[in-house]
Protein backbone atom coordinates (compact mmCIF):
# COMPACT_ATOMS: atom_id res chain seq x y z
CA UNK A 1 0.00 0.00 0.00
CA UNK A 2 1.31 3.60 -0.82
CA UNK A 3 0.51 6.36 1.67
CA UNK A 4 0.02 9.43 -0.21
CA UNK A 5 0.48 11.97 2.59
CA UNK A 6 -2.02 14.30 2.79
CA UNK A 7 -0.88 17.72 4.71
CA UNK A 8 -3.56 20.03 4.22
CA UNK A 9 -2.06 21.62 0.03
CA UNK A 10 -3.50 21.25 -3.16
CA UNK A 11 -3.11 18.62 -5.70
CA UNK A 12 -3.38 15.13 -3.78
CA UNK A 13 -6.58 13.36 -5.12
CA UNK A 14 -5.22 13.60 -8.80
CA UNK A 15 -2.04 12.02 -7.56
CA UNK A 16 -4.19 9.07 -6.06
CA UNK A 17 -6.60 8.72 -8.97
CA UNK A 18 -3.38 8.27 -11.19
CA UNK A 19 -2.28 5.81 -8.98
CA UNK A 20 -5.49 3.85 -9.15
CA UNK A 21 -5.43 4.29 -13.04
CA UNK A 22 -1.77 2.33 -13.12
CA UNK A 23 -3.72 -0.29 -10.46
CA UNK A 24 -1.46 0.90 -7.83
CA UNK A 25 -3.40 0.58 -4.39
CA UNK A 26 -2.76 3.80 -2.44
CA UNK A 27 -4.58 5.67 0.69
CA UNK A 28 -4.48 9.50 1.33
CA UNK A 29 -4.03 9.88 4.47
CA UNK A 30 -3.13 12.88 7.02
CA UNK A 31 -2.71 9.82 10.22
CA UNK A 32 1.09 9.86 10.98
CA UNK A 33 0.71 6.03 12.12
CA UNK A 34 -0.82 4.84 8.31
CA UNK A 35 2.00 6.24 6.91
CA UNK A 36 5.00 4.68 9.45
CA UNK A 37 3.04 1.28 8.49
CA UNK A 38 2.77 1.74 5.15
CA UNK A 39 4.84 -0.27 2.29
CA UNK A 40 6.32 2.97 0.30
CA UNK A 41 5.35 6.47 0.48
CA UNK A 42 4.23 9.61 -1.99
CA UNK A 43 4.46 13.32 -0.45
CA UNK A 44 2.79 15.85 -3.83
CA UNK A 45 1.68 19.05 -3.52
CA UNK A 46 1.36 22.35 -4.76
CA UNK A 47 1.72 25.65 -2.41
CA UNK A 48 4.19 27.63 -0.07
CA UNK A 49 6.88 25.64 1.23
CA UNK A 50 6.76 27.86 4.63
CA UNK A 51 3.25 26.79 5.00
CA UNK A 52 3.27 23.26 4.36
CA UNK A 53 6.65 23.15 6.14
CA UNK A 54 4.68 24.15 9.51
CA UNK A 55 1.50 21.86 8.13
CA UNK A 56 4.11 18.69 8.14
CA UNK A 57 5.28 19.74 11.40
CA UNK A 58 2.37 20.39 13.28
CA UNK A 59 0.53 17.08 12.51
CA UNK A 60 3.76 14.70 13.10
CA UNK A 61 3.18 13.95 8.94
CA UNK A 62 6.97 15.61 8.78
CA UNK A 63 8.47 13.51 11.92
CA UNK A 64 6.73 9.96 10.04
CA UNK A 65 7.86 10.40 6.72
CA UNK A 66 11.07 10.77 8.15
CA UNK A 67 10.76 7.84 9.94
CA UNK A 68 9.27 5.64 6.88
CA UNK A 69 12.76 7.16 5.10
CA UNK A 70 15.29 5.79 7.75
CA UNK A 71 13.44 2.35 7.61
CA UNK A 72 14.73 2.15 3.92
CA UNK A 73 11.44 2.05 2.63
CA UNK A 74 10.66 3.61 -1.13
CA UNK A 75 9.71 7.46 -0.26
CA UNK A 76 9.05 10.10 -3.16
CA UNK A 77 8.00 13.41 -3.27
CA UNK A 78 6.17 15.62 -5.84
CA UNK A 79 6.40 19.24 -7.13
CA UNK A 80 6.38 20.56 -3.46
CA UNK A 81 6.72 17.43 -1.81
CA UNK A 82 10.02 17.03 -3.32
CA UNK A 83 11.48 20.85 -2.32
CA UNK A 84 10.14 19.33 1.20
CA UNK A 85 12.94 16.99 1.25
CA UNK A 86 15.70 19.18 0.68
CA UNK A 87 17.01 20.98 3.50
CA UNK A 88 15.70 24.72 2.99
CA UNK A 89 14.24 26.98 0.09
CA UNK A 90 14.09 30.36 -0.92
CA UNK A 91 10.21 30.70 -0.77
CA UNK A 92 10.51 30.76 2.97
CA UNK A 93 14.37 31.48 3.96
CA UNK A 94 14.97 30.03 7.43
CA UNK A 95 12.27 27.81 7.53
CA UNK A 96 13.78 24.21 7.33
CA UNK A 97 12.81 21.23 5.28
CA UNK A 98 12.83 17.92 6.56
CA UNK A 99 16.69 17.57 5.10
CA UNK A 100 15.81 14.18 3.51
CA UNK A 101 18.24 15.04 0.62
CA UNK A 102 21.02 17.75 0.58
CA UNK A 103 20.48 20.75 -1.33
CA UNK A 104 17.61 24.04 -1.22
CA UNK A 105 14.81 24.87 -3.57
CA UNK A 106 16.04 28.16 -5.67
CA UNK A 107 13.76 30.66 -7.11
CA UNK A 108 14.74 30.36 -11.30
CA UNK A 109 17.08 33.49 -12.13
CA UNK A 110 15.69 33.60 -16.16
CA UNK A 111 14.30 36.27 -18.42
CA UNK A 112 11.53 34.04 -18.98
CA UNK A 113 7.52 33.61 -17.68
CA UNK A 114 7.51 32.80 -13.84
CA UNK A 115 6.31 30.36 -13.38
CA UNK A 116 7.66 27.88 -15.31
CA UNK A 117 4.60 25.70 -16.74
CA UNK A 118 4.42 23.70 -20.12
CA UNK A 119 5.62 20.63 -21.00
CA UNK A 120 9.40 20.11 -20.72
CA UNK A 121 12.41 17.16 -22.05
CA UNK A 122 13.51 15.50 -19.29
CA UNK A 123 16.65 13.49 -19.81
CA UNK A 124 18.68 11.38 -17.23
CA UNK A 125 22.03 11.71 -16.08
CA UNK A 126 24.40 8.97 -15.88
CA UNK A 127 23.08 8.13 -12.14
CA UNK A 128 19.72 7.61 -13.24
CA UNK A 129 20.31 5.98 -15.98
CA UNK A 130 21.91 3.55 -13.84
CA UNK A 131 18.89 3.96 -10.98
CA UNK A 132 16.78 0.71 -10.02
CA UNK A 133 13.41 2.94 -10.63
CA UNK A 134 14.64 5.24 -13.41
CA UNK A 135 16.16 2.78 -15.93
CA UNK A 136 13.41 1.56 -17.28
CA UNK A 137 11.20 4.31 -17.77
CA UNK A 138 14.18 6.85 -18.79
CA UNK A 139 16.16 4.71 -21.28
CA UNK A 140 15.63 7.94 -23.72
CA UNK A 141 14.41 11.36 -23.19
CA UNK A 142 10.85 12.10 -22.52
CA UNK A 143 8.51 14.88 -22.09
CA UNK A 144 6.63 15.72 -18.26
CA UNK A 145 4.67 18.78 -17.25
CA UNK A 146 5.94 20.94 -15.28
CA UNK A 147 4.42 23.92 -13.03
CA UNK A 148 6.84 25.56 -10.67
CA UNK A 149 8.85 28.27 -9.68
CA UNK A 150 12.02 26.76 -7.95
CA UNK A 151 13.75 24.05 -8.36
CA UNK A 152 15.99 21.79 -6.28
CA UNK A 153 19.78 23.42 -6.59
CA UNK A 154 23.02 22.52 -4.75
CA UNK A 155 22.99 19.09 -4.93
CA UNK A 156 26.00 16.40 -5.13
CA UNK A 157 26.37 15.27 -9.32
CA UNK A 158 25.26 11.23 -7.95
CA UNK A 159 21.79 12.98 -6.53
CA UNK A 160 20.41 14.85 -9.41
CA UNK A 161 18.91 11.91 -12.03
CA UNK A 162 17.60 13.63 -14.74
CA UNK A 163 17.21 17.06 -15.76
CA UNK A 164 15.03 19.61 -17.59
CA UNK A 165 15.71 23.08 -19.64
CA UNK A 166 13.92 26.72 -18.81
CA UNK A 167 16.58 29.30 -19.57
CA UNK A 168 19.05 26.68 -18.19
CA UNK A 169 19.53 23.02 -17.29
CA UNK A 170 18.19 22.14 -13.75
CA UNK A 171 17.74 19.02 -11.91
CA UNK A 172 14.41 17.80 -12.27
CA UNK A 173 14.49 14.37 -10.30
CA UNK A 174 16.97 14.21 -8.01
CA UNK A 175 17.37 11.26 -5.11
CA UNK A 176 19.32 9.63 -2.90
CA UNK A 177 19.13 5.60 -1.57
CA UNK A 178 15.48 5.19 -1.18
CA UNK A 179 14.36 8.78 -1.32
CA UNK A 180 13.36 10.27 -4.40
CA UNK A 181 11.50 13.42 -6.03
CA UNK A 182 10.28 14.69 -8.81
CA UNK A 183 10.00 18.29 -9.54
CA UNK A 184 6.95 18.01 -12.29
CA UNK A 185 3.81 16.65 -12.25
CA UNK A 186 3.83 12.33 -13.29
CA UNK A 187 0.01 12.47 -12.87
CA UNK A 188 -0.25 14.93 -15.29
CA UNK A 189 1.93 13.54 -17.57
CA UNK A 190 0.08 10.82 -19.42
CA UNK A 191 1.46 8.04 -20.29
CA UNK A 192 5.29 8.59 -19.26
CA UNK A 193 3.91 10.09 -15.61
CA UNK A 194 1.62 7.09 -15.24
CA UNK A 195 4.99 4.94 -15.89
CA UNK A 196 6.92 6.73 -13.79
CA UNK A 197 4.67 6.32 -10.89
CA UNK A 198 4.56 2.46 -11.80
CA UNK A 199 8.47 2.47 -11.88
CA UNK A 200 7.76 3.48 -7.83
CA UNK A 201 5.24 1.02 -7.09
CA UNK A 202 7.30 -1.54 -8.51
CA UNK A 203 10.72 -0.50 -6.80
CA UNK A 204 13.36 -1.84 -4.49
CA UNK A 205 16.05 0.09 -3.46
Amino acid sequence: MIAVVDYGVNNLRSVVRALSAGGHDSVLTADPDVVRAADRVLVPGVGHFGQAAANLDRSGLGAAVCEAAASGRPVMGICLGLQLFLESSEEAPGVPGLGLLSGNATRFKVDLPIPHVGWARVEATAAGRAHGMLRAVLEKPDFFYHVHSYHPSGLSNGAVLATGEYGYVFPTIVGEGNVIGAQFHPEKSQRAGLDLLGAFARWRP
